[in-house]
């Protein structure tokens, strides 16, 4: 597949995919070094009700609307999270694993209810996206590229998660020695003036953010696998966060080409007639990746 072909029906798809996974595996890193790989999954669960809410109050899919719910869902969430906490008397994680379960549970059950398929907001399309149709078909060859109408045609999804990885990674860059700090030592951080608490919240917020910027085009799977396995699998290759991070773009970016590639084609090689979701591909790389890490990484036993 070459040219024209080539530029409509892969690029564009899969350049969402890459920004994607690297949009969710930047914050995933300093989730799973601080134990808190749970909140990536968490959060992906947490956004779907705040979107639907969010879509059959304005009716509308844009990004703001979207924001404004999955950020009114999340204070939900906090709120009954501390509610079971305090008045079951259980621990936090059994809290964050009741809340978040019904929470995603009773987005479905809305999404099953209203009439939202016309606007790719259903069951279906909220577990796996729509990276599949994401297709530039203005495209006329690599030449596009440079040419500034067929560019503005380029599908919404494609700057949005360009811009939010870009400021995500803008942040992370920034905040880099706060944020190591605080990672592997609060009480020194802390001693020395670093906003501990602030930072812990900046990492979820910037999670979420990735969330909701991905969520539409690739689903909540992708982003579940995203935030844990890049990072997880770059841990066991260093010892070193700077390295470590390297990694896990390294690993996001191969997992979201691979399972693209395979997704469309792997059935073919294998004789099969019927493509598989592209979504379901790309995170089965991304576990599959992290399986090799656990086996053949220098670092498996640290």
């Amino acid at each position: 597949m070459m040219g024209v072909e080539f530029v409509q029906l892969s690029l564009v798809p899969m350049a969402i995919g890459v920004l994607a996974a690297i949009a969710c595996a930047l914050p995933g890193n300093f989730l799973v070094l601080r134990k808190q790989a749970l909140i990536g999954d968490a959060i992906s669960h947490v956004v779907l009700p705040g979107i639907v809410v969010a879509f059959l109050v304005t009716g509308t899919i844009s990004t703001w609307p979207m924001m404004i719910g999955a950020a009114g869902a999340a204070l939900v969430a906090v709120g009954l999270i501390e509610a079971i906490r305090r008045l079951g008397r259980i621990e936090p994680g059994a809290a964050m694993g009741v809340t978040f379960t019904a929470m995603f549970a009773a987005g479905v059950l809305v999404l099953e209810q209203s009439d939202t398929s016309a606007v790719h907001l259903d069951v279906e399309h909220a577990l796996f996206g729509n990276l599949e149709s994401l297709i530039w078909l203005s495209a006329d060859g690599w030449s596009s590229l440079a040419d500034p109408g067929a560019l503005a045609e380029i599908p919404s999804e494609l700057p949005r998660i360009g811009i939010v990885a870009v400021l995500i990674a803008s942040l992370v860059w920034v905040f880099w020695r706060p944020l190591a700090i605080s990672t592997f030592d609060e009480g020194y951080a802390a001693s020395i003036g670093v906003p501990v608490s602030l930072l812990g919240l900046g990492v979820v917020v910037a999670a979420a953010i990735a969330a909701v910027a991905a969520f539409d085009a690739v689903g909540s799977i992708i982003v579940i696998a995203m935030f844990i396995c890049p990072p997880a699998a770059a841990r066991l290759m260093t010892n070193r966060l700077g390295i470590q991070v390297a990694w896990s773009l390294g690993f996001a970016a191969i997992s979201a080409i691979l399972g693209y590639v395979l997704a469309g084609y792997g059935p073919l090689w294998f004789g099969l007639d019927n493509s598989v979701s592209a979504a379901g591909m790309i995170a089965t790389v991304s576990g599959l990746l992290l399986a090799f890490a656990c086996l053949f990484a220098p670092h498996r036993r640290a």
